[in-house]
């Protein structure tokens, strides 16, 4: 008896316990709300417990973020779980919570996913804006992505337009009338590029002792930059409910987990390969002698992530963004010959460079329209609201995640006139400047501005200058129309496959 009289009076203690813990956290949100002179955003419906989760269960997030934004307005509040996400629909907030209020929403809030892949935030692009994060964002300007390194690496992005050219040439002669896959081609040709950059060389194969031996550069790509791709958007359901996270999720974490070992396996490989044998001869200088110069400080954990940061983006962003221009350009004949006479009445009998990119405004009207169409991360990584802040007349409270919609950004129709079509032209009125890089917010904003921005541009343009100066090019019929994208992403579901004719 005296047992179960201790078992009552412990189970009352505890229900009185929880129930003046709850009291207090009512009573301290309450307070929030009466102490703030501003009110909080509108608030999208939801469900007990797991609030809007069944609402974006068709993996397409950004567009019902848009959708959501045409009822409640440019910010509103949901609930993903056990997490409270603020979601900005425009720019003007998106440059608010970008530049100005920075200061109080710097940190990122990532996925378990994330978190392991990138090392708990290692690399630049969604590390803490602190210490680490300034100096290997000053690595990656030095020894990559500045004007002045772009400068000393123009050879290697010279060679790799010459050697798309000569795919296509190729592919032309050997099937003068067959279909293209454009991205198999420049894909494999932008990975090549990221991986001179990076370690020197584009091997064809390379030994990885804890992979069983020789990798392909097709199993490269694969490990480097597919595998990431998709493992970046993978759910774990614990990331809705934190308190939940003591349940093993098994299958996702070994999923995981073979993935960022194999990349670790691979980056160990190129730098010892670099590091323990003498230069080979076509080897060229790379972002991995500028780490190991100035990064000596770097753990071996952070030196593989730091450098196979920009592989990654290098072969993936840009990659996205080329490839649904040249689908917009072979589906618009009569904007691809406004381009291609554009290009020759700047360049003549000689070869597009990138030297001509500021003579030709209209191929950079083309490749922000395609940005703001389809922009490759159509909902940038939460941040963290580290204090209470305001955004657009709202309160926002700490604790808080705020998510920035850039596709409902770019869809908004009090900003861009028919913004459901691919309109170059509208980048070439005054009311766009080509030098703001916040008109689509693709490299996002203020001290966090994307350090690859520069080279993407150059990369990009110059790829669709050459390949539009080079040939003409035309979509199979019944493909206009052929505009799905992968999971979350903005990747297009299915390859480009044109048709190209050489240009007399």
């Amino acid at each position: 008896m005296d047992m179960i009289s201790d078992y009552e009076n412990t189970m009352t203690l505890a229900i009185a316990a929880v129930g003046i813990f709850l009291w207090m956290l009512f009573i301290r949100s309450l307070k929030k709300r009466v102490s703030s002179k501003y009110p909080t955003p509108p608030v999208v419906p939801g469900l007990p417990v797991i609030g809007n989760l069944l609402q974006l269960k068709e993996k397409k997030p950004y567009k019902t973020f848009t959708k959501w934004a045409e009822i409640y307005g440019p910010i509103y509040s949901i609930k993903t779980g056990a997490n409270t996400v603020v979601v900005l629909n425009n720019s003007q907030l998106a440059k608010e919570a970008m530049v100005t209020k920075y200061s109080s929403m710097s940190s990122r809030k990532l996925s378990k996913a994330l978190k392991m892949i990138t090392h708990d935030k290692t690399v630049v692009v969604v590390s803490n804006y602190d210490d680490f994060y300034r100096t290997v964002k000053r690595f990656i300007i030095n020894g990559l992505l500045g004007a002045n390194a772009l400068k000393r690496l123009r050879h290697i992005r010279e060679t790799m337009f010459k050697n798309c050219t000569n795919h296509f040439h190729a592919h032309v002669k050997n099937h003068p009338a067959g279909l293209m896959n454009f991205r198999e081609i420049f894909r494999s040709q932008l990975f090549g590029l990221a991986m001179k950059q990076a370690v020197g060389r584009d091997p064809e194969k390379l030994d990885v002792p804890e992979l069983g031996g020789m990798v392909t550069k097709e199993e490269l790509l694969e490990i480097l930059v597919l595998a990431p791709m998709t493992g970046l958007i993978e759910v774990d359901w614990r990331d809705f409910f934190p308190y939940l996270r003591w349940i093993p999720n098994q299958k996702f974490e070994e999923k995981i987990k073979r993935m960022t070992f194999r990349r670790a396996a691979v980056m160990k490989a190129l730098i010892n390969e670099h590091t323990n044998h003498m230069k080979l001869e076509e080897e060229e200088e790379c972002f991995l002698d500028y780490l190991l110069e100035e990064g000596k400080w770097l753990t071996e954990e952070q030196l593989q992530v730091l450098l196979w940061e920009p592989i990654f983006e290098s072969s993936d962003t840009t990659f996205v963004t080329t490839e649904w221009a040249m689908y917009e350009i072979a589906k618009d004949p009569i904007r691809q010959e406004i381009l291609y006479k554009e290009i020759t009445k700047v360049c003549g009998s000689n070869t597009f460079s990138e030297d001509m990119l500021s003579q030709i405004p209209y191929l950079t009207a083309i490749f922000h329209e395609t940005l703001r169409k389809h922009n490759p991360v159509p909902v940038v990584p939460p941040r963290y609201v580290d204090e209470d802040t305001q955004l657009g007349g709202y309160h926002i409270s700490a604790g808080t995640e705020v998510a920035v919609n850039l596709y409902g950004c770019n869809m908004d129709k009090k900003e861009w006139e028919r913004p459901e079509e691919w309109l170059p032209e509208r980048f070439l009125n005054d009311k766009y400047d080509p030098v703001d890089l916040f008109k689509t917010m693709a490299f996002g904003g203020g001290k966090r501005i994307c350090a690859g921005a520069l080279q993407a541009i150059t990369i990009a343009c110059t790829s669709i200058g050459r390949f539009v100066q080079e040939f003409e090019w035309k979509l199979e019929d019944g493909d206009d129309e052929n505009v799905g994208t992968l999971g979350l992403t903005c990747l297009k579901l299915h390859p480009l496959h044109v048709l190209i004719k050489p240009r007399k």
